[in-house]
């Protein structure tokens, strides 16, 4: 056991407070707080039902009140989750050391007798798909609030590739994964499967492929080849789904059947790519604004890597609007390929998804 506290503590230090910077070394060191299972069991009145916020494949999630009174969102490790233990090391470490405005913050964790529980601020506003995808709720999300959402995405997956400490690959970039905070500002959360890259190193290669059907890059789904251009993807996919209020799961009939990113692929070559948008978002004056992110969602799923802009390019177009876009490629989406919601064990499970992927042909246009 103190093996394993000593990994996730690593440069950060043990306090009993709130997380917060460490004096002696401002810009590389983070404190966090090693609580007691006791004072877990008593800031979630035991792990009560009605402090319950939801479960993923990792576990619960319940909502606590520390002893200071301030909220805290925490996260229990299953017993029965077959691969927790790995997942929980991997997010602990990494987010003890990762710190940015659109980050889900760690104030500590729990490690005593067989327990592992992470300890994070509270969203009080829950995750975007809570607002996204529902009928009545996503009228809150006014073409303000989702370009502010896009940007703080984009500034979060920018910081893990570029300027954190470590170059980060979410693997797992999806709205449920977006927390909101009292301002409705957005911060990426679950960062149980994400990639740890050396900064010379721009891709590997894994025999384990893991994430969400409908967010994950092909050349990542296909041949496990990943990179900072498979959050792009993610990225891309999700950006497209703020615009349309639609789950990306949905498919689309016309000649064929084409799935959410083949669809818009094919609105935007006959012209049409406005009928993507949320009726939600009528908003005369800022259809320039939209057809301008539909265009960068476009360019981060093409077919080939290579040709996807990196998150400094994305910041750049979503913030000068005086950058010429280039015209975006094939787009990588299949038709007359369904995906059944039995094939995807953690598909209703919103905090954190483990898929195989499955043998279907796929069939590009």
């Amino acid at each position: 056991m103190q093996k394993l506290l000593d990994e996730i503590r690593g440069n950060a230090m043990t306090v009993y407070g709130k997380a917060r910077k460490s004096k002696e070394k401002e810009n590389t060191s983070y404190e966090v707080e090693v609580f007691t299972f006791k004072s877990i069991t008593a800031a979630t009145n035991n792990f009560s039902a009605a402090n319950k916020l939801g479960e993923g494949g990792f576990g619960p999630v319940y909502k606590g009140i520390l002893s200071d009174r301030q909220e805290v969102a925490i996260k229990r490790l299953s017993k029965s989750s077959g691969q927790g233990l790995i997942e929980f090391k991997n997010e602990a470490k990494l987010m003890a050391k990762l710190q940015h405005t659109n980050l889900v913050k760690l104030l500590g964790f729990c490690i005593q007798n067989d327990e592992r529980i992470l300890v994070y601020e509270y969203m009080p506003n829950k995750s975007l798909d809570f607002y996204l995808f529902d009928s009545t709720r996503k009228n809150l999300l006014d073409w303000k609030k989702r370009l502010n959402i896009i940007g703080g995405i984009a500034q979060g997956l920018l910081y893990l590739h570029k300027y954190s400490r470590l170059r980060v690959i979410h693997r797992d970039l999806k709205a449920s994964n977006i927390l909101l905070d009292e301002e409705m500002n957005p911060k990426i959360s679950d960062f149980g499967i994400a990639r740890i890259f050396g900064k010379s190193v721009s891709e590997e290669n894994t025999n384990r492929v893991v994430g969400t059907y409908g967010y994950m890059a092909p050349e990542y789904a296909i041949y496990g080849v990943v990179s900072i251009k498979t959050d792009v993807f993610s990225f891309g996919v999700l950006l497209l789904e703020i615009l349309s209020g639609k789950k990306n799961r949905c498919h689309y009939h016309s000649d064929c059947q084409l799935n959410f990113i083949g669809y818009a692929w094919q609105l935007w070559n006959e012209g049409r790519a406005l009928e993507l948008v949320d009726p939600a978002l009528n908003e005369l004056s800022t259809h320039n604004e939209v057809l301008r992110c539909i265009h960068i969602g476009l360019l981060c799923v093409q077919v080939q890597a290579t040709d996807r802009p990196t998150m400094s390019d994305i910041v750049s177009f979503l913030s000068n609007d005086t950058i010429q876009l280039p015209q975006p490629k094939q787009s990588a989406f299949f038709i007359n390929v369904v995906v059944e919601e039995s094939e995807l064990p953690y598909s209703k499970q919103e905090h954190h998804s483990l898929n195989d992927v499955t043998n279907t042909s796929i069939y590009g246009r």
